[in-house]
């Protein structure tokens, strides 16, 4: 018996929504093995899991509140993906918005909160895209791998960022600790329900209703699709590729510092080290498992939000540590990466001469 692996010139409908939930119900099968292996009941551990994060009110917005970066990370490295552009910097580029936001409130005060909130929110998404687009730039330019690049430059962005808040940013009133001065009130997010959810609920439905319009319906988006599809057919059309790497890297960049902001402005109310659990990395994950739609990064945000926080119920309850839900993230990317696979190829079982 022999293998053969043949090209697919088109998929059937149903891996469209199907790949994605047999690659989720693998991982957490996989997931199992390694709960059973430490040790752990999976079914308690999963149960645990979905008590904590959507059991009661508090647990669901605070999926809710995890679900925000995500998406609109996830939106940020989607609009990169279309194109064939791969942006592993979102991580990076929201810390740069959240530099951006904090420099706002620190050398630019205002009294007024529409002030206040337009100079941080534009200040984020200007820095987060001109950290996207020297990536970008560097492309078009030179050809320089955006894969090296964007994931090199998060740790530059993350350094920096210790480098403010242990440093000339540090609150001198904090004893030591590494914390910018709380935000005053004009400089903060509203929060709603008597909760910890933010405004930046509606940057990420925004941003996936502004995405969705452009991609599906405008010229731009439309040429961002023809280039990801067939890069040299789109050049021979006369599509500026070299121009629109650097834009989409721009755009990409700065939807994922606006994630920064939120979760400064919203969230934490000051600048510190750590504000980020990986969001920017959690979104590669978010974006492929929702096939690069703008509707559906919203939906597995949430569950990606979801596994965030019955994650910390499991160290809580269970003395699991964070590395496990962590695992249980590289699982769904592995699985959902390997079910790509079989979306663009199918494979034959052949017989071999003589075999009976």
């Amino acid at each position: 018996m022999r293998i053969r692996i043949e090209k697919r010139f088109d998929s059937p409908r149903w891996m469209d929504w199907g790949l994605p939930l047999i690659a989720l119900l693998l991982a957490f099968g996989a997931g199992a093995l390694l709960l059973a292996a430490l040790g752990v009941s999976p079914l308690k551990a999963y149960a645990e899991m979905i008590r904590g994060a959507l059991g009661d009110g508090y647990g669901l917005s605070e999926t809710v509140v995890k679900a925000i970066p995500l998406a609109l990370c996830g939106q940020a490295v989607a609009l990169a993906f279309t194109m064939l552009v791969w942006n592993i910097g979102a991580e990076g580029q929201l810390v740069v918005g959240a530099l951006a936001a904090t420099a706002a409130v620190r050398f630019l005060p205002s009294e007024n909160f529409l002030v206040m909130v337009t100079l941080m929110t534009a200040a984020s998404a200007l820095a987060g895209g001109l950290w996207g687009a020297l990536a970008g730039w560097l492309k078009a330019k030179w050809s320089v791998n955006e894969i090296i690049t964007t994931l090199m430059m998060n740790y530059i962005a993350i350094l920096g960022l210790e480098y403010l808040v242990y440093g000339p940013w540090r609150d001198p009133t904090s004893l030591g600790f590494p914390l910018t001065p709380i935000f005053h009130e004009v400089a903060r997010l509203p929060q709603f329900f008597g909760t910890r959810i933010h405004a930046g609920l509606f940057l990420a439905l925004l941003t996936a209703l502004l995405l969705r319009v452009v991609l599906r319906w405008s010229r731009w988006g439309y040429e961002i699709r023809v280039i990801g599809q067939n890069a040299r057919a789109a050049a021979y059309a006369g599509m500026a590729t070299s121009r629109h790497i650097v834009l989409v890297l721009f755009i990409s960049g700065a939807v994922a510092g606006l994630a920064g902001m939120g979760e400064v402005a919203g969230l934490q109310g000051r600048l510190q080290p750590g504000f980020s659990v990986g969001y920017g990395f959690t979104a590669i994950i978010v974006a492929w498992l929702a096939r690069l739609n703008p509707f559906a990064i919203l939906a597995v945000s949430f569950l990606m939000g979801a596994l965030l926080v019955g994650g910390d119920t499991l160290q809580v309850v269970m003395r699991l540590p964070l590395s496990s839900v962590q695992v249980l993230q590289g699982l769904i990317l592995f699985f959902v990466l390997g079910g790509e696979f079989f979306r663009n190829y199918r494979l034959h079982f052949l017989k071999r001469e003589g075999d009976a």
